[in-house]
């Protein structure tokens, strides 16, 4: 695949999907994403333990589904079977944890484009890039861009796939800080960060943009159109957003 040097980032890109409309990171919130108006979603992937590249965000199944326990025990057919819509709804569902091969597919359909942040199985992280590498290396249909908090899976993912498009995220600033994080980026080629709002000031997007790296920007909880407003002004290219109903069409 000969990914796309210049990926035009949207303002907007659904946050697992639209994680306050919809159970996160399944197949109804992310063609719902899609339904409303944007035309980039924000996913998190891990392998089970057959490898099957799945969709969670967390590191166990407990939160988003009647499982339990890390998905890298459980062969996905197993993992099928749990319900992923009942922490959202309150009741039983038929929603179940989609593999990534279902959402590259349901992207395919509507050219839908996709973040796939790499989320780490500990001591699985360069087998968790693989096998997603695997699944999407051929596709130039859609743009998709790679995200990852981990720094082993941001290393992998550029050296298996070096045409693609890549960000490093921080979240904090006890690991790395934001020297570090230009240095890793402009070292591996990396054209887009992601900050956590709570990082987020005029001094840090200007010392990011002198090295013409484009800046996301996630919250834990859904950015409102006046913050939305107010970090576009700073500088930021987009911002992950898990309700957009009251920013579509106003930024």
């Amino acid at each position: 695949m000969k990914q796309k040097k210049a990926l035009k980032l949207p303002k907007l890109i659904g946050h697992r999907g639209v994680k306050d409309l919809c159970p996160e990171n399944t197949l109804e919130s992310i063609a719902r994403a899609f339904e409303i108006g944007l035309n980039f979603v924000e996913i998190d992937v891990k392998i089970s333990k057959d490898r099957v590249p799945i969709l969670l965000h967390d590191d166990t199944l407990d939160r988003t589904t009647n499982g339990s326990g890390l998905a890298i025990d459980y062969d996905y057919e197993n993992i099928k079977k749990f319900d992923a819509g009942k922490f959202f709804y309150k009741k039983n569902t038929n929603i179940f944890v989609p593999k990534l091969q279902d959402i590259l597919s349901l992207c395919a359909n509507i050219n839908g484009n996709l973040n796939i942040e790499l989320k780490p199985n500990k001591n699985f992280e360069k087998e968790n890039t693989y096998q997603i590498y695997k699944l999407t290396k051929n596709i130039n249909q859609i743009d998709i861009f790679f995200s990852s908090f981990d720094i082993i899976s941001v290393l992998e993912i550029s050296k298996l796939y070096p045409q693609s498009v890549r960000s490093f995220l921080l979240d904090d600033f006890r690991e790395h800080n934001i020297d570090d994080l230009i240095s890793i980026s402009n070292n591996h080629d990396l054209k887009i960060c992601g900050l956590n709002i709570e990082l987020v000031t005029a001094d840090i997007i200007k010392k990011i943009k002198k090295s013409n790296i484009s800046i996301t920007v996630y919250s834990d909880k859904n950015i409102n159109l006046s913050s939305a407003n107010d970090i576009f002004s700073l500088g930021v290219d987009s911002i992950f957003v898990d309700n957009p109903l009251d920013l579509l069409g106003k930024l």
